[in-house]
């Protein structure tokens, strides 16, 4: 996505609006308020265009006005959820980063963000910003496809499915963190765990499964499918709930692990509840190494997730992307961190 002052005879390999208009046989006029986000387009002509720009080749055609700079250098953070010490954390450190830049926030964030489920094809039309950042984005995939063919820069933070090819985008390895996690209840003795799961169709709960069975395949503990729970809504609430559920069998699991440091904050509450000692006969822990996994007794055995690099290396792309380098790496996984506390302990009954 170079944004430099080339023209379209200088950059041979970039595809023009008259190119995609002898493709598909539509007026050009009408190529131009797909490429510029108009509403007055029937969806499959634009599914139609923009699939003959995926077939023309991997530059999108110029839009007007492209490789000029706009009079404001914003960039769109759009995070549809409260801002609390997960998505506060992120949100902080990418408009800290942008300062350092040279450009700032427009932040669009909370519950009005979440109802605005039409304004990724706006954003081609803002003339206050340059680009886009999206956090755990709910659109699916293919508006992201169509914003990336149409060339308007953005990077994914925490995406929540794989993401699109050519689009750039910045996780945590949330394979690894959970494997290692497991693999230290599974030196202290456990093979009966629980788990505590967020929403199944999100990819950091699909790579954090795959971790978490790894560790207990490796010692002959095959993983109880009944031993999962899932929320859509990995709160406090729901920890307490789903771990009641399964503390209430007779054969209750040794050890439970949450999605996150609230789902684990609600299993303490649950095994306070039933007169169970943490980590003496029940062992939990979470995910994130927010504040809150030091604010309880014991304090929380977590996996440090590293929230504020995640923001500031999606602003690094950006940038990179605003200045029209090549990125040699789109998706980028940082590493996570096993953080030792108190509420992790050897199972009742150890299994050599």
């Amino acid at each position: 996505m170079k944004q430099g002052a080339e023209t379209e005879q200088e950059q041979p390999s970039r595809v023009t609006i008259r190119d995609v208009a002898a493709q598909t046989g539509l007026s050009i006029a009408t190529i131009s308020r797909v490429l510029n986000g108009r509403a007055n387009v029937a969806p499959d002509t634009r599914d139609r265009v923009l699939q003959a720009m995926g077939g023309l080749g991997r530059r999108a055609p110029r839009r007007r006005g492209a490789g000029v700079p706009k009079a404001d250098n914003g960039v769109y953070v759009r995070c549809p959820y409260l801002l609390t010490d997960y998505f506060g954390l992120i949100v902080s450190a990418i408009t800290e980063a942008l300062d350092v830049h040279g450009m700032h926030a427009v932040v669009d964030a909370g519950e009005s963000a979440w109802r605005r489920t039409d304004v990724l094809p706006t954003l081609t039309g803002w003339p206050q910003v340059t680009g886009a950042i999206l956090i755990l984005p709910p659109e699916p995939e293919g508006d992201l496809e169509r914003l990336r063919d149409q060339g308007f820069p953005f990077v994914v933070v925490d995406p929540r499915t794989a993401p699109p090819r050519d689009v750039a985008a910045v996780s945590a390895a949330n394979f690894a963190g959970a494997r290692r996690l497991m693999s230290h209840l599974v030196e202290l003795g456990h093979r009966r765990v629980g788990i505590l799961g967020g929403p199944l169709t999100w990819m950091a709960m699909s790579d954090r499964l795959a971790g978490y069975h790894a560790p207990l395949v490796a010692v002959g503990a095959y993983p109880e499918a009944d031993l999962l729970r899932t929320s859509t809504d990995p709160t406090v609430e729901a920890g307490r709930a789903l771990a009641g559920d399964l503390l209430d069998r007779p054969d209750r699991p040794t050890a439970l692990v949450a999605f996150n440091d609230k789902m684990a904050v609600g299993a303490l509450q649950a095994a306070a509840e039933r007169g169970l000692r943490v980590p003496e006969e029940l062992s939990i822990a979470g995910f994130d190494d927010i504040d809150v996994s030091r604010a309880t007794h014991p304090m929380l055995t977590t996996v440090r997730q590293p929230l504020g690099e995640m923001g500031r290396m999606a602003v690094s792309l950006l940038s990179r992307m605003l200045t029209g380098h090549e990125l040699d790496a789109l998706h980028v996984e940082l590493a996570t961190e096993l953080v030792i506390r108190g509420s992790t302990g050897p199972a009742l009954t150890r299994v050599s």
